[in-house]
């Protein structure tokens, strides 16, 4: 894929948000979030869903078993050179600023380069970024599954000629907050600030 159709899927991606948020637009008073979001957004079932992932210390599990608690989560790859470890950061930075004000929330990393991210770089990855941070891989199957039910996008570019280890891979770079019971609520761009997201998502566990 080209880098200009790779950005055409990525803009379709965020189409699709787009239009998430305004079919919402006549909701009403039945979002018990409303005050929280940017925009108003519909139910939850159109973002988000079931999943089956290997955590980063080799346990399979479930999305029911990640989003156990208020989650962020973000899909990138520990080999990205730049996008992925600021937007991982931010979100541990924000996570910090929640626990801060006694709002514990978990940062859920999951990647899309399952042929290089095993448990073990996973590993070794979030432990730099936050000690609660989990990370998740798994077949090629089910990291497409997982990225799906999030609407996100991701496509492995050609690797040179004699360096097959060695390739970018494109994705959104959205992070979504997840709520026990109520399932995808809310995204983020990165342009969002970790102060701006903790106080967005501390409204959201106030309104719980």
């Amino acid at each position: 894929m080209t880098r200009i159709s790779a950005i055409a899927a990525a803009i379709a991606a965020l189409a699709g948000l787009g239009a998430f948020y305004l079919m919402g637009s006549g909701s009403g008073g039945d979002d018990r979030f409303a005050q929280c979001r940017e925009g108003q957004v519909a139910g939850g079932a159109q973002i988000g869903g079931p999943f089956t992932l290997v955590s980063e210390t080799g346990e399979t599990v479930t999305d029911a078993e990640v989003v156990d608690q208020p989650a962020l989560i973000y899909f990138g790859y520990t080999f990205c050179p730049d996008v992925c470890p600021l937007d991982a950061s931010r979100n541990a930075v924000a996570v910090e600023i929640l626990e801060e004000r006694g709002q514990i929330v978990k940062p859920v990393f999951i990647s899309v380069d399952p042929e290089r991210d095993t448990p073990e770089v996973l590993d070794d990855f979030t432990a730099n970024l936050h000690p609660r941070m989990l990370g998740l891989t798994g077949s090629p199957e089910q990291v497409k599954a997982a990225s799906q039910a999030y609407r996100t996008y991701f496509n492995k570019q050609e690797p040179t000629p004699g360096q097959e280890d060695f390739y970018l891979v494109d994705h959104s770079t959205f992070t979504y907050l997840t709520l026990p019971e109520y399932g995808f609520v809310e995204f983020f761009r990165r342009e969002t600030t970790p102060e701006q997201m903790a106080d967005r998502v501390g409204c959201f566990l106030d309104a719980m």
